[in-house]
Parts: C-alpha cells; sequence; structure tokens
C-alpha cells in the first residue's frame, strides 16, 4: 500500500507526489516495486536490506541517497510469537523521501493520527527519523504492557497447575523480550550515530532529541526488568518441578520397598526346600496373613518417619 503525506499543521494524505512531501509504503506489491526502483531510483540495494527481517537499525550513504533503518514493534497475532520487531528503512535525496516496510503495523498508522491532533509538522528528513524513533519506543512501551499481563495470566496458570503448555507460554513470551532487547540497543546505537552527525547536528531540536533519548532508555530499561523478572520465574518454577518430581520419586521408591515384602515371603515358600509349612492345611493362609502384618507394619513405619 502506497501513500503521500504532506505537511499542514499534521500530516495530510494526498493523492499524488509533491517535492517534500512523505511517501510510505508498506507491504509493497510488484507494481509499487517497480515504482520505487524504475521510477523514483531508489538503490535496489536499500530495496533488498530493508526486506531482510533481519536487518539490524544503521545508517548509509551512497550516490546522494541516505539509508537510515530502525527496527519497530508489532503485535504478529501469532500465538507462538505474540509480538517481534521489524525494520522500517527511510530512504531519502533531496526532495524525495521514501519509508518502507514489509509488513502491516499500527505505529505509522497511528503516527500519522498523532501529527494531526498536536498539529505538528515535519521540519526535514531528520527530524522524521527523530519522531519515528520516538514513536517506535512509546510502542515497546505499549507492547511491554501486554507482555506483563501474558507473564501474570501464565504465572496464575502455573499456580494452578503445572504443565507443558503455561511453561511454553513463557518460553514464547521470553523470545519477545529477547527480540525487543536487541532491537531497542540497535535502535539506541543508531541514534547516538545520528546525534554525532556533523552536518545535522546543529539543525536538531534538542527537546525532541530529550525526549527520543528518555523514551528510548525507559524502553530499555523496562525490557530488561520484564526480562529479569520472567528469567527469575522461570528458574522457580524449575525448582518447583525439580522439588515435585523428588517427592514423587521418594513416594515410589517407599511403594516399591513396601510390594517387596510379599515378594520376598512369596519367594521364599516358594524354594525346593523343606520349610515345615509344606504339609500345613493353613500354610497359604498363614503365609499371606505374615505378608499383610509385614506390609502393614512398613506403611506404619513409613508414615511415622514422613517418609510418604
Amino acid at each position: 500500500m502506497k501513500a503521500f503525506y504532506k505537511n499542514n499543521n499534521g500530516l495530510i494524505e494526498s493523492s499524488v507526489w509533491t517535492p517534500n512531501c512523505w511517501i510510505n509504503v508498506e507491504c509493497p506489491t510488484e507494481e509499487e516495486k517497480k515504482y520505487l526502483l524504475e521510477e523514483l531510483k531508489v538503490p535496489e540495494e536499500f530495496y533488498n536490506d530493508i526486506e531482510d527481517i533481519d536487518e539490524r537499525p544503521r545508517i548509509e550513504v551512497e550516490n546522494g541517497w541516505t539509508l537510515i533503518i530502525l527496527r519497530i514493534p508489532i503485535n504478529t497475532n501469532d500465538v507462538k510469537l505474540p509480538f517481534n520487531t521489524i525494520p522500517v528503512g527511510l530512504v531519502f535525496k533531496e526532495d524525495l523521501c521514501v519509508t518502507i516496510s514489509f509488513h502491516k503495523t499500527e505505529m505509522l498508522s497511528d503516527f500519522v493520527l498523532y501529527t494531526r491532533r498536536k498539529n505538528s509538522d515535519i521540519k526535514d528528513y531528520f527530524d522524521l527519523v527523530l519522531k519515528l524513533l520516538l514513536s517506535s519506543s512509546v510502542w515497546y512501551l505499549k507492547y511491554l504492557k501486554q507482555v506483563n499481563q501474558k507473564i501474570k495470566l501464565a504465572e496464575e496458570n502455573l499456580e494452578k497447575s503445572i504443565k507443558n503448555e503455561e511453561l511454553q507460554a513463557l518460553l514464547q513470551i521470553e523470545k519477545c523480550l529477547v527480540f525487543f532487547v536487541t532491537s531497542l540497543k540497535g535502535n539506541d546505537i543508531l541514534l547516538h550515530k545520528l546525534k554525532n552527525l556533523k552536518v545535522q547536528r546543529e539543525s536538531f531540536d534538542p527537546d525532541l532529541l530529550e525526549d527520543v533519548e528518555i523514551e528510548l532508555r525507559q524502553a530499555q530499561e523496562m525490557t530488561n526488568i520484564y526480562s529479569d523478572i520472567l528469567t527469575g520465574t522461570m528458574d522457580a518454577y524449575a525448582s518447583v518441578i525439580s522439588n515435585n518430581m523428588n517427592t514423587i520419586m521418594k513416594q515410589m521408591t517407599s511403594i516399591s520397598i513396601i510390594l517387596m515384602i510379599p515378594t520376598v515371603i512369596a519367594s521364599l515358600y516358594g524354594m525346593n526346600v523343606p520349610n515345615n509349612l509344606e504339609e500345613n492345611n493353613y500354610g497359604m493362609l498363614i503365609l499371606i496373613f505374615v505378608s499383610v502384618l509385614l506390609s502393614t507394619f512398613g506403611v506404619f513405619l513409613f508414615k511415622k518417619k514422613r517418609w510418604f
């Protein structure tokens, strides 16, 4: 999907391209790919880099074109991996600015609505990059709240019964947090590179730059906190499972020892040697009585010693 946006107390959608407007392309079709590569002359190497789902945040300049890649969070609606991060590329040159994303996102559409509510115009391309970084940090925090709710739900289910499904849910959340941590670190490195650009250093809005740093740092800290909490929870439940397994094994061992008593008696009686009971009409009943008596005594002894 392709859309054109121009400044008018916020980003207003336009039907045609005008100089210095923002072109946003999400999930490009073959026709839109031709438009980007053939009409706008976007370098194909930049296009392919953005398409790579594992591309890290960075800035690159080539033949007058500038490529900036940042990673933003998305809600995948996938049970196995509910949250993930994707690369979004900003490609600009002179009066042309394009953002390319190969996945549908909530953040970009929300960013447009936010600029309208705040009557906020985009001064230049680097101002757009900073505001997108700020918006992405806010969305990281939003998704982290949802991650926290999923952690609480999984913990409640684990308190009722420890099953593989609940443990797998925690593992899936842990994977989401790993992706968040890695992407936020990459965005933080990208921000420091932008701050050190000599050409643009004087034009950056200091208040905007401070807001980006604060939100990005907060998102990193919250992600690390949730990751540490989840790791501690996983370790705690692993210990609980191990203790439960030890208790069960102790009980099974005790039961096997008790059941061994009648087996030993029956084995001794079954030997082909004189035992003074072979001619006794009550020999079988005597053996059964002795086996039951010794087994009962064994159960009483184990319970008294609290081995059960």
